[in-house]
């Protein structure tokens, strides 16, 4: 008798410039769970209008983000990747879930607390029941996150345990799956924030599609710490502690290693060194994404497929739901 696969689910945002920071953080993650997890991958489209979005922009983005992560290596005969707004299930189980999340946990949640002061839309306060919805839908065992996204990590576990004493045994509760190495990084003209596709010079990251000069001007003016070694020292050195940790991401490397390999030489040298394995790494991936590129519909089928199989287990989910809270079967 075959062992049943744990069950692992995450959402992919659907915007562009995705940069290496997401690749390592996230990308890498997913491709690595798909192999050991049975795996849902949603192109987050609802989450992405919490903020003002052209639909043409939005369109293209969301087949592009698709694209990338296929030419990454994340594969629709391993994985179930579907837009989220094609499984309407989600949006119900969202409404549900406002239902019993307090005003409160939704207002104190950081990202809320810092987006808001540009804008205070019902969106941007209810992502995080949507969010919720999201994972809770497939029962996962796992969910990977980044740091910035524990707080909502741990409302789901909270709203999982509200259901479950109020309507009776619904939903697991998920564990973070947290990847330390790389979980973090920071922006290269600033080692104080961290990398951003948002940001407002270019220069903060190297994007997944960057041209390979561009991979080279930003690596060669990205910001060093004062004198000249190669350690590793967050407090004291953050500038290159978060090139090392960039180089042993993509290499494979520990960084300790990289230390040895770099004794004695020069900023520049290492640059040199972190610029080809970076153009190694991404070559391959951009050569694969600009032909998928050129078959939108072999993208939009991949779609449609996945968001039939998620929606199976989002339609048995929600059956039991309904039933639980008392709604009339229809």
């Amino acid at each position: 008798m075959l062992e049943k696969k744990l069950v692992a689910v995450s959402g992919i945002q659907a915007s562009g410039n995705v940069h290496i920071g997401n690749y390592i953080g996230a990308i890498k993650q997913f491709v690595d769970l798909q192999d050991q997890y049975k795996f849902y991958a949603f192109i987050a489209d609802l989450h992405a209008i919490t903020v003002p979005q052209e639909p043409v922009a939005l369109r293209k983005n969301t087949i592009d983000a698709v694209a990338l992560y296929l030419a990454s290596g994340l594969d629709p005969k391993k994985a179930t990747i579907f837009i989220q707004s094609h499984v309407a299930e989600h949006t119900e189980l969202g409404w549900i879930l406002n239902t019993i999340t307090p005003l409160g946990e939704l207002e104190r949640m950081t990202q809320f607390k810092e987006k808001s002061e540009k804008s205070v839309l019902a969106g941007l306060l209810n992502y995080p029941t949507l969010m919720a919805a999201d994972i809770l839908m497939y029962q996962p065992d796992i969910v990977p996150v980044g740091e910035d996204q524990l707080q909502h990590l741990e409302l789901t576990r909270t709203l999982a345990r509200k259901f479950n004493s109020r309507f009776g045994e619904t939903f697991k509760e998920p564990k973070a799956f947290f990847k330390k190495e790389g979980a973090k990084i920071m922006a290269l003209d600033d080692p104080a924030k961290k990398m951003a596709k948002s940001a407002e010079s270019q220069n903060n990251y190297i994007g997944m599609l960057d041209a390979e000069d561009e991979i080279r001007r930003k690596i060669k003016i990205a910001v060093t710490d004062s004198g000249n070694e190669i350690k590793y020292d967050p407090e004291r050195k953050p500038a290159i502690s978060n090139l090392l940790t960039i180089y042993s991401a993509l290499c494979g490397k520990p960084i300790s290693l990289l230390e040895k390999e770099y004794a004695g030489k020069s900023y520049a040298h290492f640059k040199v060194g972190l610029t080809n394995i970076v153009v190694e790494i991404l070559a391959p991936i951009q050569k694969k994404y600009h032909e998928l590129s050129k078959d939108p519909q072999k993208i939009i089928k991949i779609l449609r497929d996945g968001a039939m199989k998620a929606s199976v287990v989002a339609k048995t989910t929600m059956k039991d739901v309904r039933k639980k809270i008392g709604f009339l079967e229809n």
